[in-house]
């Protein structure tokens, strides 16, 4: 899995066996730097670069393969042992309304399936799209399955973007979701911008400063946090022009961070509450974004009524969710077994995701 931030490609070994997830190993491949670059061109719109396309599409691939093969030697586990690999790829562009809705996610599963000898499963979106859906978020079937409970659920993944499951007490099959906005994204963009860092690690420097009301609210009036689900976004949307755009007088650096630290926060809190209606009793948080201290603070504060946790206290590690998720969803591609929400993408149904990309077959 590697997601909207490009932070890295997160690689896991999931046993699937038993109804609980086993985590026998785990790792985050680093994306070269030329390719990191090359990534975050084709996450913008702009003119056409079809070779760059090309090429990003295989240099990706080799890099997941050669993380996978490391993976396997650190877990001493040999490839034939792995029934399949789920992969997501990396979203370079995600267009789910308009007259041709469309996504696309690279990192060649032909290629990978060569390098590994290990059968693969991806393009899980584009079947939940074709049948009127949004193609995302597609985590939600997975949380429904893990995470329901006797009491009502909210899971929180705060990656690049952020996404909601809706876990109504006892009922897997009436949860809800959708993507509430951004979660790291502006956030990293900002901190590598006036810091020279890949991100403002535990929220400290946005803790030396106070949101600014007045960019809050210029930030908060796009259309995106009030538009009913279902709904998705990616960097398309939100970016760091996006915030620039908005930026009409000189703030502080850091003031700016504490700002979007509130935006991702209040934002979050704002699906839940009022997009969604919910009222949980448990908000539980996955993803990288559980590890900004402040940000999870705001939340809290956002969130008065719930208990605010992470899914690590229900067993599985909130850095590794979305990338089980994908190897959950290779699981119910192989079995036939549909891999998408309705209620969550807004697809006409029910419907079998991804594409199977043999092993090694000589």
């Amino acid at each position: 899995m590697s997601g909207t931030s490009l932070d890295g490609i997160d690689l896991v070994i999931a046993d699937l066996a038993d109804a609980v997830p086993r985590l026998i190993a785990a790792r985050t491949v680093a994306i070269p730097g030329p390719l990191r670059s090359d990534l975050l061109t084709l996450c913008q719109p702009g003119a056409d670069h079809l070779d760059l396309f090309g090429r990003c599409d295989i240099a990706l691939a080799e890099v997941m393969a050669a993380g996978l093969h490391e993976l396997l030697a650190e877990a001493s586990i040999e490839a034939e042992r792995i029934i399949a690999i789920g992969s997501h790829g990396q979203t370079v562009r995600h267009q789910p309304s308009g007259r041709h809705p469309f996504t696309l996610q690279i990192g060649d599963p032909n290629v990978l399936a060569e390098r590994t000898g290990i059968t693969v499963v991806a393009d899980f979106r584009r079947r939940d799209m074709a049948a009127g859906g949004q193609g995302a978020p597609l985590v939600p079937a997975f949380h429904a399955a893990l995470f329901t409970a006797a009491e009502d659920r909210v899971i929180v993944n705060i990656g690049g973007m952020a996404n909601i499951t809706i876990l109504p007490a006892g009922q897997p099959g009436a949860a809800g979701g959708f993507d509430t906005g951004p979660g790291n994204v502006l956030l990293d963009a900002w901190a590598q911008r006036e810091l020279g860092q890949p991100l403002d690690a535990g929220g400290q420097w946005a803790g030396q400063a106070r949101p600014d009301p007045t960019l809050f609210e210029a930030l908060w009036a796009d259309p995106y946090f009030e538009r009913p689900a279902p709904k998705s976004t990616g960097r398309e949307h939100f970016h760091l022009g996006w915030l620039q755009a908005r930026l009409h007088r000189p703030v502080a650096p850091a003031v700016v961070q504490a700002t979007l630290t509130e935006l991702t926060a209040r934002s979050i809190a704002h699906g839940i509450t009022e997009t969604a209606g919910a009222k949980p009793k448990a908000v539980l948080v996955c993803g990288g974004g559980r590890h900004n201290h402040l940000l999870m603070e705001r939340l809290a504060a956002a969130l008065p009524e719930a208990s605010l946790g992470t899914t690590d206290e229900l067993g599985l590690d909130g850095d590794w969710v979305e990338a089980v998720a994908f190897a959950w969803l290779a699981k119910q591609r192989l079995a036939m077994l549909p891999g998408n929400l309705p209620a969550v993408t807004g697809a006409a149904g029910p419907r079998v995701l991804g594409a199977i990309y043999p092993g090694r077959t000589w």
